[in-house]
């Protein structure tokens, strides 16, 4: 008799679902109803879409809210954003989606932790419902990339090499003017 009771060899051979298919052929076994495609669905909503404002469609979750506390508050509401994306790496999804996700948070967290804009910036962003319809593509579609994430890598390119240029450009030109000819 096994240590986990007579049902753990019925379980065994049971037929997989769907949905812990994508689980087992990803890189880790582990962690089907944690990282599972139901669970994941929940904390996106959990995160994004959880209330409403009476009268108005606008929807949010605690990513809105936490983020609302200042200084710590958008650091928290990142780290629990992050979630999808490991859940998404351990399931097998491309570098490319893994990159395009870690940017979404990566955006609403910079933007979100400008005060009061910033807030109304990760309620309207919905990095987590952005990042679950990525897993969700990649699992219908494994290896399948769009325009769409090469375009939004290429911009993200060109914005962070804009980022790091302008300050070195500044330098130069104060620089230049600076010091006599």
């Amino acid at each position: 008799m096994s240590p986990f009771g007579a049902n753990s060899t019925q379980k065994n051979n049971a037929a997989p679902r769907p949905d812990s298919m994508a689980l087992t052929s990803g890189r880790w076994t582990r962690g089907a109803g944690i990282f599972g495609n139901q669970a994941l669905e929940r904390l996106e909503i959990l995160l994004d879409e959880a209330f409403r404002i009476p009268g108005t469609r606008i929807r949010f979750g605690l990513d809105g809210i936490i983020g609302l506390v200042p200084g710590l508050g958008d650091v928290l509401a990142g780290l629990l954003s992050l979630i999808i994306p490991l859940a998404a790496w351990i399931r097998g999804a491309p570098y490319i989606t893994l990159v395009r996700m870690t940017a979404n948070v990566g955006i609403g967290v910079l933007i979100g932790s400008i005060p009061i804009l910033g807030d109304i910036f990760d309620i309207a962003w919905k990095a987590n419902r952005r990042n679950y319809q990525l897993l969700r593509r990649h699992l219908a579609e494994p290896r399948r990339h769009t325009w769409r994430d090469w375009g939004f890598l290429l911009a993200l390119a060109a914005s962070l090499g804009a980022i790091f240029a302008i300050p070195i450009v500044l330098i130069v030109w104060l620089l230049a003017r600076l010091i006599p000819h």
